[in-house]
């Protein structure tokens, strides 16, 4: 899915949700059993109970490489339900050099065929360059993450390693095929990203069970020419909303909320 599609994508469906795939076996509902196959058929009913509120889902890998043998086919097979209208994120935090970067891009687009791919960026150009050089995809750095100890490395440095990550990546071939990670629970910081890189794409994650709030993130990241030029990202509390038989209808009622809240920001900025 290319810029232009993703766009369109956005300004027909009046949202830019993205759902988090990341099945924890012991939240599956009862009734769907135990195991691989009840991840499958509990992701399979998400999807299909929000496709069309969603721009996007992020499966990410860990869940199922935690899954085992099976894991895989099951990520596979998650991968290839989602409808060609949405973008598929791979959420990998892939960060290596050399053929083993080449070998983790072609994982992720020519075996999953994944549309994106989260990285991190810590080992600098040719760690990113292997998934850049695939003209089609997406390539989603981490920039200022959302998790408590981002303070840890993120905020340091003069300028601040994150702002030395959105700067010195816009240098790189392929750059205008890159996003980034921007947390929600720093709107500030979404803010200051913003106006280092206006013309990107944030995926943001921590709306919802992290308590970020949608409409600060709007008003801090808001990039008028890219329809937002914000993804994002709810998992738990979509996922979760039931654990009961009913689990897929409350997973939409909660998307069919948060999209409700994209489409007045939408309008409301036009």
């Amino acid at each position: 899915m290319n810029q232009t599609e993703l766009l369109e994508t956005i300004r027909a469906k009046r949202s830019f949700l993205c759902v988090g795939l990341d099945p924890d076996p012991d939240r599956i509902p009862a009734h769907l059993g135990e195991g691989a196959e009840a991840v499958l058929a509990f992701n399979l009913a998400i999807i299909e109970a929000t496709a069309d509120l969603a721009v996007a889902f992020k499966p990410n890998l860990a869940f199922y490489e935690a899954l085992g043998a099976l894991g895989h086919a099951v990520l596979a097979a998650t991968m290839a339900a989602i409808p060609e209208h949405c973008l598929a994120i791979a959420d990998a935090k892939r960060g290596d050099i050399g053929n083993t970067a080449e070998r983790y891009a072609t994982a992720a687009f020519d075996e999953l065929h994944a549309d994106a791919v989260t990285l991190a960026p810590y080992m600098g150009r040719d760690s990113v360059e292997p998934f850049l050089a695939h003209q089609d995809k997406w390539s989603i750095l981490l920039a200022a993450t959302s998790n408590p100890s981002a303070e840890d490395f993120e905020f340091h440095g003069t300028p601040p390693l994150y702002e030395q990550v959105l700067r010195k990546s816009q240098t790189w071939p392929g750059a205008e095929r890159l996003m980034y990670v921007v947390g929600a629970t720093r709107p500030e910081l979404v803010k200051s990203c913003r106006e280092i890189v206006p013309n990107h794409f944030f995926l943001v994650p921590g709306v919802g069970a992290q308590g970020g709030d949608l409409a600060a993130i709007c008003e801090a990241g808001w990039a008028p020419e890219l329809a937002g030029g914000l993804i994002v990202n709810v998992g738990r509390s979509v996922m979760y909303a039931s654990s009961g038989e009913d689990f897929a209808d409350a997973a939409r009622e909660e998307a069919l909320k948060l999209q409700g809240q994209m489409a007045a920001e939408l309008e409301s900025r036009a």
